[in-house]
């Protein structure tokens, strides 16, 4: 089983030995690959449609795996029970609904061991309710593969005391990602570069409109620019 560069990168990120919850599972690559790959003993497959869910179902099959990997038509972790899985994965949605499957049932959320997520869209807000939920981003990478940047994290329910608070995430960790700064990623920095271009070349073209919207527009693109700077300032550090 060959996967994408994304896939690759998120199955890097599953503890080896954990059962694997995967939601949206799409064609069931990833708990094919990571169970031949002895990563993980067993997987729950889940799919909101039956499409999907049908052609994962034939490719377990024509892998043999059935037993160990199983298939469930699911909204989100709806059918996921407690103590079923370890590592839970949401990979390729948008923000808004990774948010929305991590709060529909707290109960089995209560009892996996770590969260795998790649959002496509609102990043920021997913790393801002893991923060109002306690959890510890401790992994993040980034990938660029057929042009598009793709951010993942791993997250872990936090473990300090009551007494332990832990600091704020800034507007700009929040963004592009704690530890991807931190440790100074390239593929960010390249992101950040791209995006610093984008939002001047727009500066220029709303430069000679003078009208409320364009002014809104110019207030908003220079507040952005200020995150990105404050991004790229970080891999100034030595």
């Amino acid at each position: 089983m060959q996967l994408s560069k994304r896939l690759e990168a998120i199955a890097d990120m599953v503890t080896t030995g954990n059962r694997l919850a995967d939601v949206g599972t799409d064609h069931g690559y990833l708990p094919i690959y990571l169970y031949e790959h002895h990563r993980i003993p067993q997987a729950i497959a889940m799919d909101i449609r039956k499409g999907p869910l049908e052609r994962a179902v034939l490719h377990i099959r024509e892998h043999g795996l059935s037993t160990y990997i199983t298939t469930r038509l699911s909204d989100g972790i709806e059918k996921l029970l407690p103590q079923e899985a370890d590592t839970l994965v949401i990979a390729g949605m948008g923000g808004g609904l990774v948010r929305k499957i991590l709060g529909q049932n707290p109960e089995v959320l209560a009892t996996l061991q770590e969260l795998i997520l790649q959002p496509q869209s609102e990043i920021d807000q997913v790393r801002l309710f893991l923060e109002k939920q306690e959890y510890d981003i401790v992994q993040e990478n980034m990938i660029l593969e057929d042009g598009k940047y793709y951010p993942m994290m791993r997250a872990v329910k936090s473990k300090r005391c009551e007494n332990q608070r832990k600091e704020a995430y800034t507007i700009e960790q929040l963004a592009y990602g704690p530890l991807l700064l931190q440790n100074q990623h390239p593929v960010l920095y390249e992101y950040l570069k791209k995006e610093l271009k984008t939002h001047e070349d727009l500066l220029v073209h709303l430069q000679n409109q003078d009208t409320e919207r364009a002014r809104a527009r110019i207030e908003e693109i220079n507040k952005e620019i200020r995150c990105i700077c404050a991004g790229m300032r970080y891999y100034d550090r030595t």
